[in-house]
């Protein structure tokens, strides 16, 4: 069979504006086509990079008929990034992450997959030429990918708490959101709390250890990635290991790069456990 090759991200095109003006056409691009925009931040505390996380009730709705960790996927991003007068629009390409997440479960949704997949190419088709990158793997691929042999796929998630029940799990990690423990920011939540789900986007941003260490590295132009996750189901709290979800997103770095940002995964753990912990 023919191997039907797919990439990560859509580069939507360059633009004569600043990243901050731009992101309030996209915004507005967004929330006019019956988008919920659900958080905004600066990558690695830099005013020239901005993500925009952003969901719908489709898209909500299809994520949860998946019940390992479908929604991590119920959230996609668009990303921004300024050099000197300059701003470059790319966005996550929808159809990656679902095939990513939500590939070994499906049972019969594929055509609500592409539905909301190019419904999202479309709206941003009309603000630019799309042009897709950052690495090619085949489709076939996606719902097993890991990086390499003893690697982690997706569900082997790294398991940060167990809660007493939901609501526990919910105010433990608001707080300590709230508080930016160990220098992360609370990019946005997407609570289902008749499911008992809750997704929390996660800014890393210490210097030594978070963003600012590991995206210089491994390439900022693949920030519409960014922010990670945590997702609470139940009483269990979880999040994807990095050498998954960093490979996964950068799947063209060679084991070279990846050896520069050994200790990254870990420390992404560290820091999203201490967010479970009181």
């Amino acid at each position: 069979m023919k191997a039907q090759n797919i990439q990560p991200y859509y580069k939507v095109g360059e633009f004569d504006k600043s990243a901050t003006l731009l992101g309030n056409e996209v915004i507005q691009h967004l929330t006019d086509a019956g988008y919920t925009v659900l958080g905004v931040y600066h990558p690695e505390n830099k005013d020239n990079l901005l993500v925009i996380s952003y969901t719908n009730k489709a898209l909500k709705d299809l994520s949860l008929q998946f019940p390992d960790r479908g929604a991590l996927a119920s959230i996609l991003k668009a990303a921004i990034i300024q050099k000197q007068d300059k701003s470059t629009l790319s966005i996550l390409n929808p159809e990656y992450m679902f095939l990513a997440y939500w590939g070994k479960q499906l049972k019969g949704q594929k055509e609500q997959l592409s539905t909301i997949s190019n419904k999202v190419v479309q709206l941003f088709s009309s603000m630019g030429t799309l042009e897709a990158f950052g690495g090619q793997l085949d489709k076939k691929d996606l719902p097993k990918y890991h990086y390499k042999i003893f690697m982690p796929y997706f569900d082997n998630p790294d398991e940060l708490a167990d809660f007493d029940s939901f609501e526990e799990g919910l105010r433990i990690i608001r707080k300590n959101l709230a508080a930016k423990k160990g220098n992360t920011l609370k990019v946005y939540e997407q609570v289902f709390p008749k499911e008992k789900i809750a997704v929390f986007g996660v800014g890393l941003m210490d210097p030594k250890t978070g963003e600012p260490h590991f995206l210089p590295i491994i390439g900022e132009s693949h920030i519409a990635a960014m922010p990670y996750q945590i997702i609470l189901q139940g009483k269990q709290a979880t999040s994807l290991p990095g050498k998954y979800r960093l490979a996964l997103y950068w799947p063209e770095l060679t084991m070279g790069t990846f050896m520069k940002i050994m200790s990254s995964p870990g420390e992404i753990e560290t820091s999203l456990k201490a967010l479970t912990k009181e």
